[in-house]
């Protein structure tokens, strides 16, 4: 299997290699990081053949606790009531792992691989992510882009209930009709309302998902280390990375409103919206996906 202990974090991260058309192994590297409690298969392999047809060296992997990397085995997130209570009144709740730790593993699997610098690419969690390595560690990235994702601000608008609701659901049983269920009702909340999904094709995609790897425990500790980080705004003022910010404009989850605010702080940042997109990745959307971050790679 492909996976590597990170020299700086110590934790083993499954990934995937995709080389350009020619197979040149000095291109530059796209690393496409994945969201909250989701697989790096998350990311459309439409999606992964299209950038490297574009002639970039592609690079997925699945964050600590999920997928087929390392887990957090035994490690308690604090309650989510008590710790939104304890960050508002000021007080830092104990968490497994930080957000910057979830970044400097990605960052770490480019120097288990030799890479110096690469383009970062991250949806909803995983914008956060490149965000905290842009902040954290630029002098390692090309350019930076963020889909679908926020600074963290309390004060902008929340996800729909709907959404939130279905994203949070703890399963009612570990059989794979009821987790194909759980994950087929996911994507109906949060999708894309300007591009329906394919019933059969979502729920063979769900199937495989679920087969690869189920591990719902890495979900609460990946949303500690997401409300710990807190508001990354003023961090963000700092960030001098070449910033592509992309958002659907009919996200329920993360709202229209976030990758707005993920621009604005963010020096030089281009803002790309597109109508009836929500909080996924649609096959029909490919082609202008990677065109957009083909683009910007190549002008970053």
């Amino acid at each position: 299997m492909p996976t590597v202990t990170t020299p700086n974090t110590g934790i083993e991260i499954f990934y995937e290699d995709t080389l350009p058309q020619g197979g040149n192994p000095d291109a530059d590297v796209i690393l496409l990081v994945m969201g909250l409690g989701a697989q790096m298969t998350l990311w459309p392999d439409e999606l992964v053949a299209a950038l490297a047809g574009d002639g970039f060296r592609v690079i997925r992997y699945d964050n600590r606790d999920i997928g087929l990397s390392q887990k957090m085995e035994g490690a308690r997130a604090p309650s989510l009531p008590v710790q939104v209570l304890r960050k508002k009144i000021g007080f830092p709740a104990k968490v497994p792992y930080t957000l910057k730790d979830m970044a400097d593993d990605g960052i770490g699997l480019l120097t288990a691989l030799g890479i110096d610098r690469a383009h970062v690419v991250g949806a909803s969690m995983g914008g956060m992510i490149v965000q905290l390595m842009a902040i954290h560690h630029p002098e390692r990235l090309l350019t930076m882009t963020s889909i679908m994702s926020t600074t963290g601000n309390g004060k902008l608008p929340q996800a729909e209930k709907h959404a939130m609701d279905a994203l949070v659901a703890p399963l009612k049983a570990m059989d794979e009709e009821t987790i194909v269920a759980h994950g087929l009702n996911v994507v109906k909340n949060i999708g894309s309302p300007g591009f329906p999904f394919d019933p059969e094709a979502q729920r063979e995609r769900v199937l495989r998902s679920i087969r690869r790897s189920v591990y719902p425990a890495g979900l609460p500790r990946q949303l500690a280390a997401i409300i710990d980080d807190g508001c990354r705004r003023s961090r963000l003022a700092d960030v001098r990375v070449p910033t592509l910010v992309m958002h659907g404009e009919d996200d329920p989850l993360v709202k229209l409103e976030a990758g707005e605010d993920t621009a604005r702080h963010i020096s030089g940042a281009r803002l790309v919206t597109i109508p009836g997109w929500g909080h996924d990745l649609p096959i029909p959307l490919v082609p202008r996906i990677a065109g957009e971050i083909t683009a910007h790679a190549r002008g970053g």
